[in-house]
């Protein structure tokens, strides 16, 4: 009996490596196939079906705009893009106006900081001055911000009840004045009385004795040689007590005359506008002739309608 020969059984070991190859290779031209009917995000989709399947990831960057098919025609034109409104502000103003007032404030500020400096000096220069006055008790020199005031305290200058100065006190106002002669500064000579009413045949009132005595001063403060137009006078009777009136030493300190320097104004605020410098109601041009007036004694009769 014959031995049966082996011939060998089934496909050699490449062919199953070949079919894997051609059926991948049939799957990879199948998607080309399908990628002319697919748009972008498609195409990105399957992209990772893809990766999935081969373990490759090709990053594709796309530059041209999304193209789409219809039955009508293969390809269309993009259209104009149109911009997208946002919830996010992107413009904002600056109001200009308020770094124009901090650099007002500021520069106020420094003037009113130099105008306290100079008027801390004026009132060591008045009371070294003064200083013979000052420890006799017939003048005060404080200040008061950007002012200077010189208080003329009752004793040895007004008698009681009296507007006229006293002769002993002559001496310290004529030094008073020589003095703000040349001071620069606008100056306020204010009157001052205690809350004892009084009302004589002279004075009515302490609103007249008040600004009696402040002019009283003044008169003395001209004769020493301080310009006129610095000068502004006012009584304010008891209105502004310096101490409560409830002593006869606190009423004498409230019964006083007040001259204020003031720092930075030379003359007080006037009346004739600045721009046209003429006083209101003036006339622009005072010599031309005024506009002529008919006469009527000249004019024709006017008869009555019927």
């Amino acid at each position: 009996m014959e031995a049966e020969v082996d011939e060998g059984g089934g496909v050699p070991a490449w062919v199953m490596t070949f079919a894997d190859l051609m059926s991948l290779l049939m799957v990879f031209f199948v998607l080309l196939l399908s990628f002319s009917e697919m748009d972008v995000a498609k195409f990105k989709e399957l992209a990772g079906s893809v990766h999935e399947a081969f373990g490759v990831q090709t990053d594709v960057e796309v530059r041209s705009i999304p193209r789409g098919t219809s039955l009508i025609a293969r390809e269309f034109s993009p259209g104009v893009p149109q911009p997208t409104a946002i919830n996010t502000v992107r413009q904002f103003t600056v109001n200009s106006n308020f770094n124009t007032l901090d650099l007002q404030n500021a520069q106020r500020i420094q003037e009113l900081e130099e105008q306290e400096e100079e008027a801390e000096t004026r009132a060591a220069d008045i009371r070294e001055a003064l200083a013979t006055e000052i420890e006799e008790g017939r003048v005060l020199v404080r200040r008061d911000e950007t002012d200077v005031i010189i208080q003329i305290l009752e004793q040895d200058s007004f008698a009681s009840g009296q507007a006229a100065l006293q002769e002993s006190f002559m001496p310290t106002l004529i030094e008073i004045g020589e003095l703000l002669a040349t001071t620069p500064g606008a100056v306020s000579v204010s009157g001052h009385t205690d809350n004892v009413p009084i009302s004589t045949s002279q004075f009515r009132s302490n609103w007249d004795l008040s600004a009696a005595r402040a002019s009283s001063v003044v008169f003395e403060l001209l004769d020493a040689g301080v310009d006129p137009a610095r000068i502004m006078v006012s009584g304010h009777a008891d209105t502004q007590p310096r101490a409560p009136n409830d002593s006869p030493e606190n009423r004498a300190l409230n019964r006083r005359v007040d001259i204020t320097v003031i720092t930075g104004k030379e003359v007080h605020a006037s009346w004739v506008d600045e721009e046209t410098e003429e006083a209101p109601g003036e006339e622009e041009d005072a010599d031309e002739a005024p506009a002529e007036i008919p006469d009527l004694a000249l004019a024709e009769p006017v008869e009555p309608a019927e």
